[in-house]
């Protein structure tokens, strides 16, 4: 009898609304609703067949590493065996924080393997954004290189462990095979956002049985079939680099890649060159430092399908990107609490898309705009129908006559730059622990490439100047995170409050769209 049909073999728009169920969806893992392991689903069970790679890397110094499904099976399995032997338990926390690598993925997946919970950490946190982490979700491990190692310092009740040339020569000692098995809902991994306006960035919280949810975002957000050769140059200590750049490509047994080190935009054209990139997947700020390397027209593409996310794409880079790459670039939304809900449909050719728009609804999903009074509204904020109640997306929207969703501005006060999402208090935290800051309330204003940064107001205890206002910014760039300080700072000699005592930054963005 021939093979029946997955959802893999359809690629039209027509097809996704006629074929998709949760059967189908799940009838492409080898687990069901009881016990499914990711890393099985990611890894193991594709390096059963002859040997091909899973992962490519290309390195800000213009290196590139190719690793095979073999590979990642193997050394994942030394690493969860290496784990048991350390005590760490089902349930354990395990903190990663290293550039994409073979330690990374055999960590990442070596961790779930053994039932631990896998907790990616982004590369260029200081020490406040690690320990404020690492305080949240209490780890029994941090791996990392010897540099973070160092700069972090001991940690209160977690092990650092770095990750060199020795340790992973130690973990030749270990078994290369470990049969996962662990429960559908059982917790897989934390995920860090800082998308909240909480004092603390939040965990979002992921069991196994996510990586089945999340190949909808492949099927239809990005696109990802078999065959494809998929790219996605953002960290995989973020939601779009982790769940639709790794998890879900490999989880369809489809090679994925990415870019390690010191980002380089013209290494990235390069990389998609020289790796044969089908499917590219990337943040809009991507698309326009790509743009403005001037260097495009050096290389010869392969792209057939290419989405964004993020934030909106300004009308150049994306006129840009679909003349150089000579397909529609897709646009692809949602959250890290509720996956990708609306998409563009990358690679079905009766999709009509609208450049601007957010798409449409991926199957299996219900989204709509609602108002104040809890109903649909023409505008109102972008919510998700689940567990029988509207959840919020944070964003403003509005639907067009055809079904069409577009963004109409966040609903809250994160702020996203360069594709990533920053929480305001996050950042007024560290600059408070500066000596010279009284005060201090943070907005996004608009930013050409970044399409926002983060613009700093500052009651300060001295006189602000120039030479303070650098002074500020290296300091919660190096304590907090490089990409999470004020790339402009204003003095002011005071803020405006709400009736309560609180920081209006309404009142600031008010008036800095009034400037």
């Amino acid at each position: 009898m021939p093979e029946m049909s997955k959802l893999t073999d359809y690629t039209s728009y027509a097809d996704a609304q006629r074929h998709f169920s949760g059967a189908e969806l799940w009838a492409l893992f080898d687990g069901d609703r009881n016990r499914l392991n990711i890393a099985h689903e990611c890894v193991d069970r594709w390096a059963a067949g002859p040997d091909r790679t899973a992962i490519r890397l290309a390195f800000g110094d213009g290196g590139t590493e190719e690793i095979g499904f073999h590979a990642l099976s193997v050394w994942s399995a030394r690493f969860a065996h290496w784990l048991v032997g350390q005590g760490v338990a089902p349930g354990d926390r395990v903190a990663i924080m290293l550039e994409p690598s073979l330690p990374f993925y055999a960590a990442l997946f070596g961790a779930m393997k053994a039932g631990a919970v896998a907790v990616p950490l982004f590369t260029l946190f200081g020490p406040d954004g690690v320990c404020l982490r690492v305080d949240d979700c209490s780890p029994v491990l941090l791996l990392t290189n010897v540099e973070k190692a160092e700069t972090t310092g001991p940690l209160t009740h977690t092990r650092t462990v770095v990750a060199d040339d020795a340790f992973m020569a130690a973990l030749l000692g270990f078994p290369d095979r470990f049969t996962a098995d662990t429960a559908a809902d059982a917790m897989a991994m934390y995920q860090y956002t800082s998308g909240t306006t909480r004092d603390l960035p939040d965990a979002i919280k992921h069991t196994h049985r996510a990586v089945v949810v999340v190949a909808n975002a492949a099927l239809y957000g990005t696109g990802v079939r078999p065959g494809d050769r998929f790219f996605c140059p953002s960290s995989p200590a973020w939601g779009h680099g982790l769940w639709h750049g790794t998890l879900a490509p490999l989880g369809l047994g489809v090679e994925t890649g990415t870019f390690s080190g010191r980002f380089d935009a013209e290494r990235l054209l390069r990389a998609i060159s020289r790796f044969g990139i089908t499917n590219l997947s990337a943040a809009a700020t991507h698309y326009r430092m790509m743009k403005n390397t001037g260097a495009a027209d050096r290389y010869q593409y392969a792209v057939q399908k290419m989405s964004f996310t993020g934030e909106p794409v300004d009308s150049e880079s994306l006129a840009w990107a679909e003349a150089t790459f000579r397909t529609r670039l897709c646009s692809m939304y949602g959250t890290t609490e509720v996956g990708v809900i609306l998409a563009d449909y990358p690679g079905a050719a009766d999709f009509p898309g609208r450049p601007g728009s957010l798409g449409k609804p991926v199957p299996g999903v219900k989204v709509d705009v609602i108002g104040p009074d809890g109903h649909p509204a023409e505008t109102g904020e972008i919510k998700v129908w689940r567990h029988n109640a509207w959840f919020p997306t944070k964003d403003r929207g509005r639907i067009d006559a055809d079904g069409y969703f577009w963004h109409g501005g966040r609903a809250d006060d994160v702020i996203i730059s360069a594709g990533w999402t920053i929480g305001a208090t996050e950042v007024e935290d560290a600059l408070l622990k500066h000596e010279a800051v009284r005060e201090a309330a943070v907005i996004g204003v608009p930013d050409p490439l970044r399409g926002q940064v983060i613009k700093a107001f500052i009651v300060a205890n001295r006189t602000g100047d120039d030479g303070l206002a650098a002074d500020i910014q290296s300091f919660v760039r190096t304590r907090l995170s490089q990409h999470e300080y004020p790339r402009i700072v204003q003095f002011v000699s005071e803020l405006p409050k709400t009736p309560a005592g609180k920081i209006n930054r309404k009142t600031l963005r008010d008036q800095e769209a009034a400037a």
